[in-house]
């Protein structure tokens, strides 16, 4: 037996209270479980849960957000979004994000657990509009080193787009003997089994200066890392800032994250960091 849920996400400003009404509507079993606005009204705060755990072979998640002009919200999970092993089918999760002019979307879920054995597709599309911008970040761990249970078999592909201006696809099948090299290797993940990234994206080109005061804020949270880390910050697109960063463990490689996303809030948006608390428990 297989799931198929679907949730949209609808973010509207309200210019009378200068606040960020969040709606959902949810098909199946993915569900808001919180809307909060832990730092005043003008940023809605919502929390995805998917009660059964994890996402299984056949089962396709569907995830549909709408930000709107002057909205502000912040996405996150409370826990990781585990693809278990699959004895034939594929499971498949899909995101698709528009982000309206002068609208700001953060996009910060919980890593992402591919197990021993798994057949999934992860699948986001972030599309902006001129002035609207985002942080995102994905947190992919490969396995459970630390259980005795590494990737050793399976099929996992992940995408990253941001139509235009920056596309990340990566496809892991683990048949195929050039992908256990590229793992191993130290021109790829050279043995380690996280993946971090970290993203900053506009709909229309920064300006220089703006570019490069992200570039060495993240340059600046790579330094004051875990020294275990291999980490690095580009801007592969005049629109686009990204980091990236291989760990052994999901740990030292979401603190980078968190410190990065904290930096690059103040000094894009001269907002301070307001983690969620689910990050806590």
């Amino acid at each position: 037996m297989s799931w198929h849920g679907r949730l949209e996400l609808r973010y509207r400003h309200d210019p009378e209270g200068r606040r960020t009404v969040g709606h959902d509507r949810h098909d199946g079993p993915l569900r808001v479980l919180a809307s909060l606005h832990p730092e005043g009204p003008g940023v809605c705060h919502h929390v995805l849960v998917h009660p059964p755990g994890g996402i299984v072979g056949g089962d396709v998640l569907e995830i549909d957000v709408e930000v709107q002009a002057g909205a502000h919200a912040l996405i996150t999970t409370p826990g990781a979004t585990r693809f278990y092993r699959s004895a034939g089918p594929t499971a498949r999760q899909h995101l698709r994000a528009r982000v309206a002019s002068g609208a700001r979307l953060e996009w910060l879920p919980l890593e992402t657990i591919a197990y021993d054995g798994v057949r999934a597709v992860n699948a986001m599309r972030f599309e902006l509009d001129d002035g609207a911008e985002m942080i995102g970040w994905d947190l992919l761990a490969l396995g459970l080193p630390a259980a005795g249970e590494p990737l050793r078999r399976g099929r996992f592909e992940q995408q990253i787009e941001l139509p235009g201006a920056w596309l990340e696809r990566g496809l892991l099948d683990m048949d195929d003997p050039l992908s256990a090299r590229l793992l191993a290797s130290p021109l790829g993940w050279d043995g380690r089994s996280t993946l971090a990234t970290l993203w900053f994206a506009s709909g229309s080109a920064m300006t220089p200066a703006r570019r490069d005061a992200l570039l060495a804020a993240a340059r600046e949270a790579i330094e004051a890392a875990d020294a275990t880390l291999a980490a690095g910050a580009t801007s592969p697109d005049g629109r686009v800032v990204v980091l990236r960063a291989l760990a052994r463990r999901t740990e030292p490689a979401f603190a980078l994250l968190a410190d990065a996303w904290a930096r690059w809030r103040q000094a894009a948006w001269a907002r301070p960091a307001c983690p969620p608390r689910v990050w806590r428990t």
